[in-house]
């Protein structure tokens, strides 16, 4: 096959790692990261995005080896419509971040940290993240996606002379490689019965329902670890939050989405012939997880780990959107099943832009003021308006209100849901509901989320010296901002065109497609058929267009009466100041009281570190942490006290134990 559409993703894996290798020597030269670093990682980035538009645009599919690998084993890479959706997802979020980091950088350039280190790390991870995706054998799957965590690891220790940031790293590490060694095994039993390491020999696979249900198990579990799927999302809001903010923005925005690429092509590629039992499983735990997540987002002080748990949320919602479309495929509704499929993956590439929007926007309200903690900001918008404007975008789109792109993929997921009536299973036709219900509680829930992040942050009156002495950020910064705002508002006014690049997949993958999508047009989206339901977001969004346009021109006008202002009773309190206001964590109290059972709140008094007035005091923590990651911590150090037991220091005790084990393989084999 012709190699061509390889070359723009190919160089584009050349710029990232020239990238990386210039970097090392920006320590003396700091200008290096500025001038020539970042602006070939945007290349990269661009050539990326050209590379997915261009085979999401004409179709087709591009394959050919490369000298590496194994002896008879070369690496294969391939781009197809799937990889190219995940190749354009990859290039905007990098193309954002290149332009963002030149001023968020330049504190990093005269300080402790190490400058040549971040720029060498995020070249290398940014390369692993594409050639994951254009990986077509699993040799060659596996090296970049353990280079893509051991990579991603340095940068979250990127600070770590921080205990906290050394324990986060240390987990994040530790979660991978069990992930990575789940994902492996999964291969290995595709490889073993198909007769090759390459994706197209796996294809071929005659797997008895035992052997492809441990496939499916091994992947879920390892794909599902890196999405940050409950209950092995424990990583994810340590290590999001201690990262630098830009890279913070590639691994919620793009490194979740190459774990719910693999998950994709591993299960709807590789293994086919999908059973209902998976759908229900991958459907329950989305489900939970899209609940689970956005409470314990909306019970978060740290701008940044609400946002990261925010990300737990999300990716459930994308695996209920997998869940449905497994259990519509395994039922035969194969055009549901395409329904749901394409609306997981239009919000992936959604929840890459509005998260990368908002981590970057949580990096530059940092970057002003040197304070993560909403309790220690408000009055922003005043001080910041520009970074204020986008970041209200990226959170109407997170709250998935009409007319941003989050409300749009969800909205199909709804779709796709409300279709479980065709479903000859009763069982079926009783759990789909329930899980819908479950993700429109979680819609509700994050839009309080935001209505609290962003009220806290960024209205009222400043609560802190650090929100006081805020100033907006430079252009680069707000440039990226705003292009991820621009794009979360145009793929929200304008699915339809996007969707039509997207509907191949299911196309290639299922056999079918959307049929009536485009039936009304391109201003229309249709998704199951005109009589069913419909949504215009383009006249949506000129109709609040114009109402706003109106009621500024009456006003201007003098038509309609101005509200006059005046002193407002203060319940005789004296001058309004900062403390008067509403806290983050009075505004999410509510939320704690009703569903307290699902995590564990610790709330009181305490004492200011120097002593003073005892400020109310509340921290949140999951249950997870004691129902599973504590024993097996546990577990871990009394069996490394136990083996220690080991050493005594006697060669006489080694020479024995050497014998023993000699002893055991002998009658293992014989």
């Amino acid at each position: 096959m012709s190699i061509a559409p390889l070359t723009l993703p190919g160089m584009a894996i050349l710029a990232s790692l020239a990238s990386a290798l210039i970097a090392l020597g920006s320590g003396r030269a700091p200008w290096l990261m500025r001038g020539l670093c970042l602006p070939l990682l945007a290349l990269a980035g661009v050539l990326a995005a050209g590379a997915g538009v261009g085979v999401l645009n004409t179709g087709g599919a591009a394959l050919t080896s490369l000298p590496l690998g194994l002896p008879g084993h070369p690496w294969m890479i391939a781009l197809d419509r799937l990889s190219g959706l995940f190749m354009l997802l990859i290039g905007l979020v990098v193309i954002a971040v290149s332009v963002y980091a030149p001023g968020y950088l330049r504190e990093y350039e005269h300080g402790e940290d190490s400058l040549p280190a971040l720029g060498f790390f995020s070249g290398v991870f940014i390369a692993a993240m594409m050639a994951v995706v254009l990986a077509a054998d699993a040799f060659g799957f596996m090296v970049c996606w353990e280079l893509m965590s051991l990579s991603s690891y340095f940068l979250v220790a990127f600070q770590h002379q921080h205990s906290a940031n050394r324990r986060a790293a240390f987990l994040y590490l530790l979660m991978a490689h069990i992930g990575g060694l789940s994902i492996l095994l999964g291969y290995a039993v595709l490889a073993s019965h198909g007769g090759g390491l390459g994706f197209e020999a796996m294809r071929d696979a005659a797997l008895t329902p035992a052997w492809a249900t441990l496939a499916f198990a091994l992947a879920f579990l390892g794909f599902g670890m890196k999405a940050g799927l409950v209950p092995v999302h424990a990583w994810l809001p340590e290590a999001h939050p201690v990262a630098p903010s830009h890279i913070s923005a590639l691994m919620s925005g793009v490194m979740l989405k190459v774990a719910v690429y693999g998950f994709v092509r591993f299960c709807f590629d590789l293994l086919g012939n999908i059973q209902t039992s998976w759908g229900v499983t991958v459907l329950v735990v989305g489900a939970v997880s899209a609940l689970l997540g956005v409470l314990l987002a909306l019970m978060q002080t740290d701008l940044k780990r609400m946002l990261a748990y925010s990300s737990v949320e999300n990716v459930g919602i994308i695996f209920i959107g997998l869940g449905l479309s497994m259990v519509f495929a395994a039922s035969g509704a194969p055009t549901l099943a395409a329904l749901a499929l394409v609306a997981a993956l239009f919000h992936s590439l959604n929840h890459a832009l509005f998260k990368g929007l908002m981590f970057l926007g949580a990096g530059s309200v940092i970057h002003a003021t040197h304070q993560r903690n909403m309790e220690q900001l408000g009055g922003l918008l005043r001080r910041m308006p520009w970074t204020g404007l986008f970041v209200l975008f990226g959170a109407l789109a997170l709250s998935s209100l009409p007319p941003l792109n989050g409300f749009a993929s969800e909205w199909l997921t709804f779709q796709a849901a409300l279709q479980a009536w065709s479903l000859h299973n009763g069982l079926l036709r009783s759990l789909i509901p329930i899980t819908a219900a479950m993700l429109a509680l979680t819609g509700a829930l994050a839009a309080a989320c935001f209505v609290r992040a962003y009220g806290i942050s960024f209205l009222g009156l400043a609560r802190g010296k650090s929100a006081r002495k805020a100033r907006e950020t430079g252009w680069g910064m707000r440039a990226a901002l705003g292009l991820l705002a621009v794009l979360c508002l145009l793929l929200g006014v304008l699915p339809t065109p996007v969707i039509q690049w997207i509907e191949g997949i299911p196309r290639e993958l299922l056999g079918t497609g959307l049929p009536h999508a485009t039936q009304h047009g391109w201003l229309w989206l249709t998704p199951v058929s005109p009589a069913t339901a419909s949504y215009a977001p383009l006249w949506l969004a000129l109709g609040l267009a114009l109402a706003w346009g109106l009621t500024a021109l009456l006003l201007r006008r003098g038509a309609v009466r101005k509200i006059t202002r005046g002193n407002a009773w203060d319940c005789g309190f004296g001058t309004r100041n900062a403390r008067t206001q509403y806290t983050a964590t009075a505004f999410s109290q509510p939320f704690g009281r009703v569903f307290g059972m699902l995590f564990q709140v610790d709330a009181g008094l305490r004492e200011d570190e120097g002593g003073g007035t005892p400020r109310y005091l509340s921290q949140v923590s999951d249950h997870f942490w004691g129902w599973l990651y504590a024993p097996v911590a546990r577990a871990t150090l009394l069996g490394g006290r136990l083996a220690s037991h080991l050493q005594s220091g006697h060669l006489r005790h080694y020479l024995g134990w050497t014998l023993a084990t000699l002893l055991l393989l002998l009658w293992m084999i014989s």
